[in-house]
């Protein structure tokens, strides 16, 4: 078994990398990103994380360390995930040549940082690292000659700011709403004689109370997703000298540590986050660095050897385009593990890993393009991996949210707007379970007829039920997780398939007439569309594949039922005859360049090697391809974030 998910990873991040060749080289591990001259700003980052917490690192010409810090649950009063703030990092003074000798090491086999410059007397050392195992940053400083160093906040929300113009996705960008998008000041601890640290506490909440009530759902009884969420961090040292409220000095020393820890509570009041803050750093202080570190070292590890991908030449190690997609692969999944333990779901765009964009009105880190919501189809993509690479734990955020935090919200949602049971999971929520503000529309529910969504680019796209189940089922069939089984993947699969059973209704056939539907946001005005009839037919299957001793007879006999009710998968046929797949039994209207038939392939697993009439995906493949539709883009960034490793100046 673990031979077949290593070659199922390997196929998978090869063809992904197809795309990456590249002749100029590589870091010497795949584990390693090697620069030998400091960065100018934050476009010279290295990522690195333990989860829930993620830093933007890099080192000036002066030689200062910089990072933001970012958590997966740091959401601001409008719903904006955003950065809890960013440190600077002071070791001595000293001219901007004493980096000419620089050397920056990025481990992803230890998620750490390291760093020396200078020479003689002027070398330094750096470390930096975010525990594992605990949300505390951890900086270490090593001099040739005795210094002080210094951790300075840099914090530039200092003041109440209106946002110049609204995002796509941003609570209030429907045009119906009076609120201005306001940004409201972080606060700077004050009083403590030996540490420094901020907050950012969210005194109102902009958008919830207006969207429910717009949408209708504003009598489903549920905590207040925004207000008086409270985030900051808390910086000590091991000799302080508190010079103001913003900066912490280490006082004179050849080794220097920074510990800074970073919590999100919620609701709460400044009270209860400092408390706990202080009693979490308090905690991890009383165990030494070298326990801690060693526990470190442990978890990263042991993530390692899970499973790994080292291609290889004739036992020699690869060069080229093979090592590019081996190193990729490698920092790909670094990069997840860096994000995906936290309370939400991974962001697509940008993770926590964003970073000032100069070309828009905002110039700070907060700015996200798209917006703060969740598009399940951006969303899901790096979770189809984890099962393979045995990171089980990382698809937890993304059940909690749509499997479990938000099911009943949905299942109420279905009944209320459509009159039935079931569940269905939009395209794009915010992660309280609302619908965006400019997806639902300017007329009130109370006011409409057709009470979903207004916007038709995903109106009718409902493909995020059965794909959810699919990984879901993938879950518990590398784990073999009984409880996993009983109380997250049979309830909703339940709900999610149940949703399907209870909206359409059957023809002269028997066989459910499927329309209104959509393909994607590709093709409208279809019936019997691929994707969500792909995902019934290999969600069906594979729940009555479960032993009969660990379902129920009334969900196998509905699971029956309801597959005996599937149309047939659309198909079609190409210029000279030969059957391929079909975006859906009739599409209209072509909007966008998805390729929707090729869900059957992927995420939905009908056709593949060792199954029936693989020619029919194979040449849906080659045409869709020809027009364009299939993209490389996973691939190039693969070698985009492999190729920012060289060695050499940048």
């Amino acid at each position: 078994m673990k031979t077949t998910n290593v070659i199922w990873v390997a196929l998978w991040s090869m063809a992904l990398g197809a795309a990456s060749a590249a002749a100029e080289p590589v870091a010497p591990s795949p584990y390693e990103v090697v620069w030998d001259t400091p960065s100018s700003d934050y476009n010279g980052t290295m990522p690195l994380g333990n989860g829930e917490i993620a830093l933007n690192a890099w080192i000036e010409p002066s030689g200062d360390l910089r990072f933001y810090i970012a958590r997966t649950d740091a959401w601001d009063d409008s719903g904006r995930l955003v950065k809890v703030g960013a440190v600077r990092i002071k070791v001595g003074d000293g001219p901007a040549e004493r980096t000419k000798k620089f050397r920056q090491v990025l481990t992803a086999k230890d998620g750490t940082l390291s760093a020396r410059y200078g020479e003689g007397d002027a070398q330094v050392d750096l470390c930096l690292w975010v525990d594992a195992n605990r949300p505390v940053i951890c900086v270490e400083a090593q001099t040739a000659k005795p210094s002080t160093a210094s951790a300075m906040m840099e914090l530039w929300r200092n003041a109440a700011t209106e946002l110049p113009d609204k995002t796509c996705s941003d609570v209030l960008n429907c045009g119906l709403f009076p609120e201005k998008t306001v940004v409201e000041p972080d606060i700077v601890l004050s009083g403590f004689k030996d540490r420094i640290g901020w907050y950012h506490r969210n005194i109102k909440s902009v958008g919830p109370a207006n969207l429910a009530k717009m949408q209708g759902v504003d009598d489903f009884p549920r905590v207040e997703p925004l207000l008086h969420r409270t985030f900051g961090a808390l910086i000590a040292t091991g000799r302080p000298l508190r010079v103001d409220d913003r900066t912490l000095r280490s006082t004179v020393g050849t080794s220097h540590v920074f510990e800074i820890a970073v919590l999100t509570k919620h609701p709460a009041t400044v009270e209860v986050w400092l408390g706990e803050i202080q009693t979490t750093l308090d905690a991890a202080r009383k165990v030494t660095l070298k326990v801690r570190r060693a526990a470190h070292e442990k978890w990263w590890a042991e993530f390692w050897n899970r499973s790994w991908i080292h291609i290889t030449k004739n036992g020699e190690k690869a060069d080229g385009a093979a090592a590019v997609v081996s190193q990729g692969y490698a920092l790909q999944r670094y990069m997840v593990a860096c994000v995906g333990r936290g309370k939400y779901p991974i962001k697509f765009n940008g993770s926590l890993f964003t970073v000032p964009f100069a070309d828009k009105k905002l110039e700070d880190a907060d700015y996200r393009q798209w917006g703060p919501g969740y598009w399940w189809q951006n969303t899901r993509l790096p979770y189809h991996a984890m099962c393979a690479a045995g990171d089980f734990e990382m698809m937890e955020p993304l059940f909690n949210m749509y499997a479990r935090d938000l099911m009943l919200f949905l299942k109420f949602r279905t009944q209320k707007y459509l009159g039935h049971g079931g569940a269905y999971i939009p395209e794009c929520i915010y992660f309280w379970g609302d619908v965006f503000a400019e997806t639902y529309g300017n007329e009130p529910f109370a006011t409409r007829a057709d009470k979903l969504q207004a916007s038709e680019w995903h109106k009718y796209e409902w493909v995020s039920g059965p794909e959810l189940v699919t990984l879901l089922l993938d879950r518990y069939a590398y784990t073999e997780d009984q409880e996993f089984l009983r109380e997250t993947v049979l309830p909703a699969a339940r709900e999610l398939l149940g949703f399907f059973d209870q909206h359409y209704k059957t023809g002269v056939d028997g066989k459910l007439d499927m329309q209104p539907s959509q393909a994607l946001e590709t093709w409208v005005g279809c019936v019997n569309p691929m994707p969500e009839l792909a995902g019934l037919h290999a969600t069906t299957a594979r729940l009555l594949a479960l032993p009969e001793n660990l379902t129920g007879f009334g969900d196998r006999a509905f699971w029956k039922q309801l597959q005996a009710k599937l149309p047939p998968l659309p198909t079609t046929k190409t210029p000279d005859g030969k059957v391929m797949l079909a975006p859906a039994q009739v599409y209209k209207q072509k909007n966008n360049s998805e390729v929707p038939e090729l869900y059957a392939v992927f995420p939905f697993r009908q056709f593949a090697v060792g199954k029936p009439n693989l020619e029919w995906g194979s040449g849906s493949a080659q045409s869709s391809n020809r027009q364009g539709g299939v993209r490389l883009a996973a691939g190039r960034y693969l070698h985009g974030l492999a190729g920012r490793g060289r060695t050499g100046p940048r």
